[in-house]
């Protein structure tokens, strides 16, 4: 559904963690990294797009 749209960091937190998370922004690098390490067999599928965000894509 939103596959080439970039999110930013703080619209991912919101729509993962609500409205109501006070942590930092960075949490989202953290899990980003993390799905990016589970999925490298099958591809690399999350985009970085510099200064704004990240992006799903399937190649």
């Amino acid at each position: 559904e939103n596959e080439g749209v970039v999110l930013s960091r703080d619209k991912i937190l919101n729509h993962v963690w609500n409205y109501d998370y006070y942590g930092d922004a960075r949490t989202v690098d953290t899990h980003v990294k993390k799905l990016r390490s589970k999925l490298l067999s099958k591809g690399s599928y999350i985009k970085t797009v510099w200064g704004s965000g990240y992006k799903f894509e399937v190649v």
